[in-house]
């Protein structure tokens, strides 16, 4: 798809207020089956767009094309062709090109029938998960097209194709086009159309530089909309951009939707050059919407129908990965070891040279290091995996229960949690084919079958919640008993006793307790009918320590004095927190009853005489300058007094008469 220059004059077309479908529709097929010809008598534009694929009369890479088409419900269906090369030098071409299709056109010339690379495509479809496709018998008019036709039926037999249309061409004699595209019309219209998830993706197939435009890149769009204007993020290469201008065949938008080809001015950027810049396989994607990972957990598939003297899939092996439009080298760890054989199935671990973007869902296709066969194809199970985890048992439970079936939301989240305990809803799946619409429906049945909890904005295991619940709960009540003195339980050493959390699950642990019977006061909780009591063996020690601070009640020794050793300090803590004694300064402490008369001792006196220095107050209250400054001090802080040079005064004048002793 070429990015042409915005005329000045040409209208914007709002896709909103037309009824149209989009659509992308690939073909597939053996080298020289005549896939172009069939795309440009179709569309009547040649896919061919390179010197080389002129000069050598085969098609090399992607070429591109657009066709609408009316179905019997008067809906203007608007398809976006993707032609792919059909020579076995340039299947990783032909993969870039077929990720994000609703149909394929599998082409086999009448005249050739079944060759390799029908056989490897159709493979390569099955692996993508392609359901819908047309088989276009093409050049029929040089051979007898029944024949073919039936072979080919045969050779469909047990495919996901078994049953596809077959339609027989010929671009000669123009026979069959007008039924192909009427054939073509009426599958679409059986299909729904491309889901928007609120995650867009652009998977790059094209970047190249035009003078006075900048950068433009092109692909199918999938998971959402972009929009003129919009900030958008390259991937892997976190490089942010601004949207300048999009194009769909030529036609300037103001937003695009999933299901069309698109071209996108990216102007903040460069085409790739080394190390910077974008390029075929990158993914334009907004921000937010998870980060590169080199490392996916996977299900992998071998097809039955290779021969059982192809090689099979070992351990191990060096791979070339193809994801959207992206190829990248990787290695493959399958999760029982052994080797991969023709028709089996198997959890595995994708290692990969560099980081891709992949959701949960994402089909793939592995071919072999030197790039000759086609050996397997997969679904991605974990977008975020780590290699350690990979062989424990836990994520040996959640990929087996996700590989029944990788498109089940429900199943999803259950498999998620199951391993993880509890996760934040907003955190939930962000990397997968699954909308937000989807995951809260499979949250509200989860919760519905009392599987799951939800609290705020966190979502957990129902089991894993009851034992958190009942591991705090028990932190909490150890705490009472081992320490009664004390008022509750500090929640940062709670934190710790629970186990690792995130601050969000912590909270709601939490305000979960506060339902169920207990209380929390400051960075500290309780059982709610707790009340802090001495032990017996610490009731005689708070006793001397009473009689202490009694003796001179408004000069009292020292704290130290008072508390020499851990345990006196303990209880002159739990006096403390009781109210019955007064911390005043780092080294003195009161009687809340000596406190509260010295207060009033110091008010009146300010009243009557309205200033006074330290020295006058402590003739007044009979005590001395060690006990009355910080005393004072505390009255400042308190905004009880003011000091002003060596003179203190009070700040409220109308604080209420207090008879003194």
């Amino acid at each position: 798809m070429q990015f042409a220059r915005p005329a000045r004059q040409r209208p914007v077309i709002d896709f909103a207020r037309v009824t149209t479908r989009n659509f992308i529709v690939a073909t597939a097929g053996h080298v020289d089956h005549g896939k172009s010809a069939l795309v440009k008598a179709l569309a009547g534009t040649d896919p061919d767009r390179l010197p080389e694929e002129k000069a050598r009369g085969i098609t090399i890479d992607l070429g591109f094309a657009e066709l609408s088409v009316t179905n019997a419900r008067s809906e203007e269906l608007h398809v976006g062709i993707v032609d792919v090369p059909g020579h076995e030098d340039f299947v990783k071409n032909m993969v870039a090109g077929v990720g994000s299709i609703d149909l394929a056109l599998l082409v086999i010339a009448a005249d050739d029938g079944w060759m390799p690379q029908t056989e490897e495509h159709l493979q390569i479809l099955t692996y993508l998960n392609v359901e819908h496709a047309i088989i276009v018998l093409t050049k029929s008019d040089l051979a007898d097209a029944t024949r073919t036709a039936a072979n080919v039926r045969e050779q469909l037999a047990a495919t996901p194709f078994e049953n596809a249309p077959i339609v027989e061409t010929s671009v000669a004699t123009g026979i069959g086009i007008e039924k192909l595209k009427q054939v073509l019309s009426y599958e679409l219209s059986s299909l729904a159309a491309s889901r928007d998830l609120g995650k867009p993706r652009l998977f790059v197939d094209r970047a190249f530089s035009l003078h006075g435009v900048g950068t433009v890149v092109t692909g199918t769009l999938v998971g959402g909309k972009l929009a003129r204007g919009q900030n958008v993020i390259v991937q892997p290469r976190n490089i942010y951009a601004r949207i300048r201008s999009i194009q769909s065949h030529n036609r300037e938008q103001q937003e695009v939707e999933a299901g069309m080809r698109v071209a996108l001015n990216l102007p903040d950027i460069t085409v790739h050059k080394e190390t910077s810049g974008v390029a075929r396989g990158d993914v334009v994607t907004v921000p937010a919407i998870g980060e590169p990972v080199n490392t996916i957990d996977v299900l992998l598939t071998r097809s039955a129908r290779l021969t059982t003297t192809s090689h099979s899939l070992r351990n191990g092996a060096e791979i070339y990965l193809h994801h959207g439009a992206f190829r990248v080298a990787a290695r493959v760890a399958l999760a029982d070891g052994g080797n991969l054989k023709s028709g089996d199935t198997a959890l595995a671990q994708l290692r990969l040279d560099s980081p891709i973007l992949a959701f949960v869902g994402d089909r793939f296709v592995l071919r072999d290091s030197s790039e000759r066969r086609t050996l397997a194809g997969g679904v991605v199970l974990d977008a975020a995996a780590g290699r350690n985890k990979f062989r424990e048992s836990k994520q040996r439970d959640f990929l087996a229960a996700r590989a029944k079936s990788p498109n089940d939301a429900t199943i999803a989240i259950q498999s998620e949690l199951r391993r993880d305990g509890a996760r934040e809803q907003v955190d939930l799946l962000i990397k997968s084919n699954f909308s937000a619409s989807d995951i809260e429906a499979a949250i509200e049945q989860l919760v519905a079958t009392k599987e799951i909890v939800m609290r705020g904005d966190i979502v957990a295991d129902v089991s894993f919640w009851a034992e958190l619940h009942q591991r705090a709960i028990n932190a909490i009540e150890a705490k009472h008993k081992e320490h009664p003195q004390l008022t509750g339980f500090d929640l940062t050493e709670l934190r710790l006793e629970v186990g690792k959390l995130s601050p969000k699950i912590f909270d709601e642990i939490i305000a979960d307790l506060c339902r169920d019977g207990y209380s929390k006061t400051g960075n500290f909780i309780r059982r709610s009918e707790h009340r802090a009591a001495l032990p017996p063996n610490l009731a005689t020690v708070a006793e001397k320590i009473r009689c202490r601070i009694s003796e001179k009640p408004f000069d009292p020794p020292s704290r130290k004095q008072i508390a020499p050793d851990f345990g006196s300090r303990q209880v002159l803590h739990f006096l403390i927190t009781q109210d019955e004694v007064v911390e005043v300064g780092a080294d003195l402490v009161l009687s809340r009853e000596a406190f509260s008369s010295m207060k009033a001792k110091v008010t009146e006196f300010l009243r009557h005489n309205g200033s006074a220095t330290v020295s006058e107050l402590r003739q007044a209250l009979q005590t001395s300058r060690r006990t009355l400054v910080p005393l004072l001090e505390q009255f400042d802080r308190e905004r009880i007094t003011r000091r002003s040079g060596d003179r203190r005064t009070l700040i409220d004048v109308t604080v209420p008469n207090t008879t003194l002793d």
